[in-house]
């Protein structure tokens, strides 16, 4: 049999079409509400394949450090970004 075609709404990003993207980012939910709960569902997958699995290992926890790491380094880069032209003497 074959399968009914998914709905262009409820495509993944990696699965839509480089001509369907803009109608695609158009049927996407902008409120607060929508982009918290965008947020919940990418929490709960990197949950789900990374921290709890019988035998888990470093790379969960290591991805959240360095996603840490590099968002650190974006929110203080303007600071650093002024000090490195600065002369110490």
């Amino acid at each position: 049999m074959a399968q009914p075609p998914v709905l262009l709404k409820d495509m993944k990003l990696l699965d839509v079409k480089l001509g369907q993207l803009p109608s695609w980012l158009a049927m996407r939910d902008f409120t607060p509400r929508g982009i918290l709960g965008a947020m919940r569902r990418g929490y709960d997958r990197y949950y789900n394949k990374y921290i709890d699995v019988k035998k888990g290992g470093l790379g969960g926890i290591s991805m959240a450090l360095a996603g840490y790491v590099v968002i650190s380094y974006i929110w203080s880069y303007s600071h650093l970004k002024h000090e490195r032209r600065r002369k110490y003497h």
